[in-house]
């Protein structure tokens, strides 16, 4: 169980004592602050606070279950953001019966699998299965009117918000010779590294960002707050290698692929929205948008991490 490690339960205690500390500034900024732009801003960096303790505290609660409630809760998460992905989309009669099938037999599976322990039928299911299924099922409704663009939005929203998230609760699954901690810190290590690489890039950004990366996708995005986050991040990772079978210099090595990668991912999914016309994905988190705004990072990061683990470990 996650609170029988001493160490797990300090960190856990560790993330309250930050988001307490965070809390009270937001508070003490929203007494002092004066212009409505200030008010906004505030208003803004206090919503996002009070989302992340029912983010954290949800995560805790939930793999609290070990592998059930990890596995149920990655399956709400790549639900609700598989909806948001085909809601940016443009679909057509013809493809109502393959998004159910996406909904409600792939995306179930894809962690049912996850649940039984099936390691090797999990990583194939989704890339086979949905290749052939999703344009057959489309060409059998009979209407072929941009048949490759609806195929690939479609395969490209399940491969994203299912089969990649459903990286991280598959790390439940490896069997990690001279490893005692429980794999569950393999996830928490996961989280709290590409989280706080994206809240510490955000940061240094707003501190010191001058140039940026790619202002027609991403304005927000500058170099300096890149290699801030991404330096800090890798410290704090260091700190944290007793959550995983790697020591200090091999977490640090790891955490910068994970980083990079977290990144990418941020900048791939900045991309599909600049086309489609929107800021978020939705609405669903206040403060952050929708939930592929909170997990884009770990699409990229989360399968890295689990054949990083699989392979040299």
């Amino acid at each position: 169980m996650i609170f029988e490690d001493e160490k797990i339960r300090f960190l856990l205690l560790g993330l309250a004592v930050f988001l307490t500390i965070a809390s009270m500034i937001g508070f003490a900024l929203s007494k002092k602050v004066k212009s409505e732009s200030q008010i906004a801003t505030v208003k803004n960096l206090n919503a996002r606070i009070i989302a992340w303790w029912v983010m954290c505290w949800v995560c805790v609660f939930a793999m609290a279950f070990h592998t059930l409630g990890t596995v149920l809760l990655f399956t709400v998460i790549s639900f609700f953001a598989l909806r948001e992905c085909i809601t940016l989309i443009p679909t057509r009669r013809g493809d109502h019966e393959v998004l159910f099938w996406c909904f409600f037999i792939l995306l179930p599976i894809q962690y049912i699998l996850i649940g039984l322990g099936w390691n090797a039928l999990f990583t194939v299911f989704i890339p086979v299965s949905a290749f052939i299924l999703i344009p057959t099922r489309i060409a059998i409704a009979g209407d072929a009117e941009h048949f490759m663009e609806r195929t690939a939005k479609i395969q490209w929203g399940v491969m994203v918000a299912v089969y990649l998230i459903s990286y991280v609760p598959a790390l439940l699954l490896l069997d990690i010779e001279n490893f005692q901690q429980n794999n569950i810190s393999l996830i928490l290590f996961l989280l709290i590294v590409v989280q706080l690489s994206d809240v510490l890039q955000y940061i240094f950004g707003k501190l010191f960002g001058k140039h940026k990366i790619a202002p027609l996708i991403s304005p927000n995005k500058t170099v300096e707050g890149f290699i801030g986050g991404i330096l800090s991040a890798i410290v704090i990772a260091m700190t944290l290698s007793w959550l995983t079978p790697f020591n200090w210099w091999q977490t640090g090595m790891i955490a910068f692929v994970l980083t990079l990668a977290g990144f990418m991912g941020g900048l791939c999914m900045s991309a599909i929205k600049r086309d489609q016309g929107v800021k978020d994905f939705g609405v669903l988190i206040k403060g952050h948008g929708g939930m592929m705004d909170r997990i884009d990072s770990l699409c990229f990061s989360a399968p890295l991490f689990f054949h990083i683990i699989y392979y040299f470990a």
